[in-house]
């Protein structure tokens, strides 16, 4: 158990020091690319250890550092994501608004 306390926490701070890195932050919520880690970590954490690689000599890095690496890409890739799909769509709204008037 006190491997997930660790992941999360570390993942947590990888979606927070994602949301500062990213240009277009101002797209979506803070909390977004934490959420986001946290979400994609914990299922690979519980995939990990119901698939048994808690205990096997060799394996036992694998649920610390497997779902600190899948949560923080899954951070990256959202904040990508998000960031140019929402200034995108900002801007086709604005520009229909300004058409209007």
């Amino acid at each position: 158990m006190l491997s997930l306390v660790i992941v999360v926490l570390v993942l947590v701070a990888a979606g927070f020091i994602v949301w500062a890195n990213d240009k277009r932050h101002t797209k979506y919520g803070m909390a977004l690319p934490a959420g986001v880690a946290v979400a994609i970590g914990v299922l690979s954490w519980i995939i990990c250890n119901v698939a048994g690689f808690t205990y096997r000599p060799g394996l036992t890095w694998l649920p610390w550092i497997l779902p600190m690496v899948v949560g923080s890409l899954a951070a990256v890739a959202a904040a990508i994501y998000l960031g140019r799909t929402r200034h995108v769509r900002d801007v086709q709204r604005l520009t229909q608004i300004l058409r209007r008037q």
